[in-house]
């Protein structure tokens, strides 16, 4: 892709007018303070007011997107290419600190080719004072949210626009590190085509979508609409279900889980979910569609939601340890964003592969148990279908566990259980029964608190079963406030030891 391909670049004003809600929008910048300057620099910027219609290379405010009153920074790059010198960048601080006084959610907008090259050395580590500013606001348990526009390099790429709790970019963006013109000039050859790309990185799980212009007001609405939901409404959960019946059989359970048309987290989400956004990869180069992470309510309560995803597990893809270094990113978001987070079992378990053992799965399910243990955050763990093995426990810790009637948690799967008791998978079904894996049992052992019934089958009755667990759902999660405190978390460690 040519740096200086013939793209619809809109100003940062006209980037304004297609995303904010009309006429909501109030400048926060004052005049830049430049101090002394070089008089061919001087009238560097002069002529890049007068081109642009800016006074430097980023516009800063406050406006309305959905109706969610919201913080601002958006590059101008027809001001010398969006360039981030001192001055440019005490507005952008000055502009962060504001929104996090003001308890606002910020979203930043960059298209920019970096630092500008003449202040040298003195701006390009004021994208440290940027960073630092970016890291108090979510410190504070704000939202900040990226669009990368075209073209985002260098080091407001590797800085303010690489900290979003939510990343997406502009269809055909330029996102890069190092620019293409300054590859070419240090290494003499072309850069690989397509891998600078916003949709390649998507690929890679580096950003959560590509979005075009015309469609993201409408995302960021939503996006705001679960960020800006009471954490602590008023919800009363439905009765608790009764658990399966006593003598209920748990190779039942295990063979209809295993209906390939039973409902997943997608049809459950679907369902019982409103203002869904889904999330993508780890941010930091790794994807497996085994498992997915997103923003949701169920009724009036917000939500992280991450879960194994029947949809993405393969015999040739089963889930692996990058599936659980998502769920990780999933942890730490309900810390940052301080919403309550839901986790959904639903596998077959995890891979058994050189691969897997390469990366390191064991270390990430201790880690997520690790993480989940100690989440500042309320945490409701759903049992949806298959619980298989440490992929299926890595998700388990919890204040509360809700299961399906026909979920189940064994450390293997029957099969494999037989096989070492055995050496045979003839007695599967015995094995399940004699491990206590089904529901009634779980209930007992006091890891299940509550069972949403099949009726008889989810598979059976889909589209009723999601909302009836929806509601369950909505209600546990609004029942557990806001923070956990310390005599949650005690209780969410004991609640697992026997």
């Amino acid at each position: 892709m040519s740096y200086a391909r013939a793209v619809d670049r809109p100003s940062a004003r006209e980037f304004l007018v297609r995303t904010v809600d009309a006429g909501t929008f109030v400048s926060w910048d004052t005049p830049p303070q430049h101090g002394a300057l070089d008089p061919a620099y001087e009238a560097e910027l002069r002529s890049a007011a007068g081109s642009s219609g800016a006074d430097e290379a980023v516009l800063t405010g406050e406006a309305r997107i959905g109706g969610h009153r919201i913080a601002l920074v958006v590059s101008e790059f027809g001001f010398l290419g969006g360039s981030i010198g001192v001055a440019t960048a005490r507005r952008l601080v000055a502009a962060i600190e504001r929104a996090t006084a003001l308890r606002l959610p910020l979203l930043a907008a960059p298209a920019s080719g970096g630092t500008r090259m003449q202040e040298g050395t003195v701006a390009f580590v004021q994208m440290i004072g940027v960073s630092a500013a970016v890291t108090a606001h979510k410190a504070a348990g704000l939202p900040y949210l990226v669009y990368l526009r075209h073209p985002t390099t260098g080091g407001v790429f590797a800085s303010w626009g690489s900290l979003g709790q939510l990343t997406l970019a502009e269809p055909g963006a330029l996102i890069a590190f190092l620019g293409p013109r300054v590859y070419t000039a240090l290494y003499g050859g072309e850069f690989p085509a397509g891998v600078q790309t916003a949709e390649n990185l998507f690929a890679h799980g580096l950003l959560d979508g590509v979005v075009a212009p015309a469609e993201l007001a409408g995302l960021l609405g939503r996006v705001l609409d679960v960020l800006a939901a009471p954490r602590t409404p008023t919800l009363t959960a439905p009765p608790a279900q009764s658990p399966a019946p006593t003598g209920a059989d748990a190779w039942d359970s295990i063979t209809r889980s295993r209906r390939p048309d039973r409902p997943g987290i997608r049809r459950l989400l679907d369902e019982a979910a409103q203002d869904v956004v889904t999330l993508s990869g780890t941010g930091e180069g790794e994807l497996d569609p085994a498992l997915m992470l997103g923003l949701a309510r169920f009724g009036p309560v917000p939500c992280i939601v991450l879960g194994q995803d029947r949809r993405g597990q393969t015999v040739e893809r089963p889930l692996g340890p990058g599936a659980l270094r998502v769920a990780r990113r999933g942890m730490r978001l309900a810390v940052e964003l301080r919403l309550p987070l839901l986790t959904v079992v639903d596998t077959a378990g995890a891979a058994l592969s050189v691969a897997a053992e390469e990366r390191g799965l064991a270390g990430e399910i201790a880690r997520c148990l690790e993480d989940l243990v100690t989440l500042d955050a309320p945490v409701v763990s759903v049992l949806l279908g298959q619980g298989t093995g440490g992929a299926a426990l890595a998700l388990l810790p919890a204040d509360r566990v809700v299961a399906a009637r026909h979920a189940w948690l064994a450390p293997l799967p029957p099969e494999g259980a037989s096989a070492i008791r055995h050496r045979d998978v003839a007695h599967a079904a015995a094995m399940a029964r004699a491990q206590g894996v089904g529901v009634a049992d779980l209930v007992a052992a006091g890891i299940v608190d509550r069972v949403v019934d099949e009726r008889p089958d989810a598979a059976d009755e889909p589209v009723e079963f999601c909302r009836r667990l929806g509601a369950v759902l909505a209600g546990e999660l609004a029942a557990l406030g806001d923070r956990p405190g310390p005599d949650r978390l005690a209780r969410r460690a004991r609640k697992f030891a026997r």
